[in-house]
């Protein structure tokens, strides 16, 4: 039996609100040991948590506000639709990717895909 809708939703939830304002460490513990991360599609796979932790590790200390915008939940999986906007000195940096995840049945989190490309990020 896969983890509830509920469970899911609230790991994504935390996701997000982690990508703006938390530790590598804290991502990471959402994910199962042996999990993979593509981020963005189409580039290298990141397998287990070292390395997941080793690409969460770049957005610590960024100035960074997140919002989950829509989210749908099915299966055992989650499609949803976020924006991280990142400041930095006169620059505001937005992206809005669309991540899909995999569950495992406790809700931690198995597989991530991030949809997006350099051309998404709106720089004002």
């Amino acid at each position: 039996m896969s983890a509830s809708p509920e469970r899911i939703r609230e790991v994504v939830e935390r996701y997000v609100a982690l990508v703006g304002t938390g530790t590598a460490d804290e991502i990471v513990a959402l994910y199962a040991e042996d999990a993979t991360v593509e981020d963005p599609i189409g580039s290298d796979v990141r397998t287990g948590h070292a390395a997941i932790r080793e690409f969460y590790a770049t957005l610590e200390g960024l100035d960074q506000e997140t919002r989950l915008i829509t989210a749908r939940i099915g299966g055992g999986q989650a499609a949803f639709h976020f924006e991280i906007v990142t400041k930095a000195g006169e620059k505001t940096y937005t992206l809005s990717p669309i991540d899909v995840m995999t569950f495992d049945d406790d809700g931690v989190v198995t597989s991530m895909r991030a949809y997006w490309a350099d051309t998404d990020m709106v720089v004002g």
